[in-house]
């Protein structure tokens, strides 16, 4: 079998998820990377064997095309995109990229619009959609047409990279971060009607808990109403102190909670389900990126996108509804959806 020729952008962080694997699958060759910093992107060429190497996207996109590549991975800062998509699409060259796709609502727009025009294959990294948990979440939730509460949570401290300190280049931890599971209540739910959020600072000291541009918030709290009487509280929060022991550190993920079932997902981890005759709880398999990445490639080389659980077209809501929910916390008004 012919080996598919990949690009990397990014060889950072959350590459290295999609490094590992990429590194498990026999019919992909990566044949190009791209990092402003050369440790990073020499390290991932070392891994590959690959010797066409840049230091950012432009000059990759410059010198490679769709005869050099059958695909793009992409995972760069939400605020350097740039053009990265834009040139991608019109070169013909599909591509998986990392959340959130940019924190330029614009430039997300203008994108979905060609890759529509174009019917180019794409995904973005929602990992939850591949757990074998959510799966069954998903498969589950039929069975209870009468609907129920959802509580989310995703609170914990902040990570080092310095575009999550400010909201100006993040978007702030709902639309950075929480969007994981933001966008899994859209998996799980369909499209919500309306949010209303709130957000808090003053918890985190600027200088001392974190660096001094600090200015994103400490935590907010968002409620989505869907139809079928599900209501969904997601909350957000990057206060809890790196010496804070595992034993007051709150849980993560999502407790649906129905009539006579609860659905306690713990992120990434493991999914409890309860009912009045047993109490189950199935381990995460944790193999999430590799099938990401799968459904990506196998859709690449057939042609056929159906195996891909969140194309560009659908990803993009999920980053429109996490700045609705900050439309919100600045105005103070619930923002209708529908």
């Amino acid at each position: 079998m012919k080996k598919l020729n990949i690009g990397l952008i990014g060889c950072g962080g959350r590459m290295g998820g999609h490094i590992k694997a990429l590194l498990e699958m026999e019919d992909v060759a990566v044949a190009a990377v791209a990092d402003p910093i050369e440790e990073r992107r020499l390290a991932a060429a070392e891994k590959f064997g690959c010797t066409r190497i840049y230091p950012g996207f432009a000059e990759l996109l410059d010198h490679e095309s769709k005869a050099t590549l059958d695909a793009l991975l992409i995972a760069i800062e939400p605020t350097a995109h740039g053009d990265c998509e834009l040139r991608a699409v019109e070169m013909g060259i599909p591509f998986l990229v990392e959340k959130p796709m940019t924190v330029d609502m614009e430039l997300a727009e203008q994108i979905n619009a060609r890759i529509q025009e174009t019917g180019l294959i794409t995904a973005v990294g929602f990992q939850d959609r591949y757990l074998n948990v959510m799966e069954m979440i998903k498969e589950e939730l039929p069975k209870h047409p009468a609907g129920g509460l959802v509580y989310g949570s995703w609170v914990g401290g902040i990570p080092g990279v310095w575009w999550w300190q400010k909201k100006s280049t993040c978007g702030g931890q709902l639309v950075e971060q929480n969007i994981h599971l933001l966008d899994g209540l859209r998996w799980l739910f369909g499209e919500p009607l309306s949010v209303y959020a709130t957000c808090s600072r003053g918890m985190v000291t600027p200088g001392v808990d974190a660096s001094e541009e600090y200015d994103t918030d400490d935590h907010s709290t968002a409620v989505f109403r869907f139809e079928n009487n599900v209501t969904a509280t997601l909350v957000s929060g990057c206060y809890v102190q790196k010496t804070a022991p595992l034993s007051v550190r709150p849980n993560c993920g999502l407790m649906i909670s129905l009539r006579d079932t609860v659905l306690d997902y713990r992120l990434r981890n493991n999914l409890i389900i309860k009912t009045a005759d047993e109490v189950r709880d199935i381990a995460a398999l944790k193999d999430q990126t590799y099938k990401l990445d799968r459904a990506f490639l196998d859709a690449v080389r057939s042609g056929d996108p159906s195996g891909i659980r969140s194309p560009y077209s659908d990803a993009i809501k999920s980053l429109r509804l996490g700045f609705a929910a900050n439309r919100s916390m600045e105005t103070g008004q619930v923002i209708d959806l529908k």
